[in-house]
This record gives structure tokens, C-alpha cells and sequence, in this order.
């Protein structure tokens, strides 16, 4: 039971820090164009906000993730 309980904590785990990983991966892409678009053209700025927020919703979608993983568990 402990390792099996063990088992669903690492993939919890998982589920948010490989999110996060690539979501940080994706806005230093993101970030780093959009810095360079505003310096040409300053009203950029919204647009290159919004890009650079997008890549969150990975993270709020491994979220999403562990918590089911760990109700599905605390009901099985």
C-alpha cells in the first residue's frame, strides 16, 4: 500500500513539474520574441503579454491532472 500510494505521489509530481518545466522552455522563447518585437514596434506590447501568458495553461492542465490522479486513487 505504501508503495503504491508512493507510486501515485511521484506521478502527481510528474504530472505538474513537467508542465512547469515546459512552460518555462516555451515563455523564454516566447519572452525573448517578444522583447525584440516591442523594441521595433512598441505597440506589440499587448500581444506579446498575451503570448507570453498562454504557456501557463500547461501548468494549470498538469494541475488539473494531479488532483484527478489523486481523487482517482483516494477512491479506488
Amino acid at each position: 500500500m505504501a508503495l503504491e500510494n508512493g507510486l501515485i505521489a511521484l506521478a502527481a509530481g510528474l504530472s505538474i513539474s513537467v508542465t512547469a518545466i515546459a512552460a518555462a522552455i516555451a515563455e523564454k522563447a516566447i519572452g525573448t520574441a517578444a522583447i525584440g518585437a516591442m523594441a521595433e514596434k512598441e505597440e506589440l506590447f499587448g500581444k506579446g503579454l498575451i503570448l507570453t501568458v498562454i504557456p501557463e495553461t500547461l501548468v494549470i492542465f498538469g494541475l488539473v491532472v494531479a488532483i484527478l490522479i489523486i481523487g482517482m486513487a483516494g477512491s479506488a
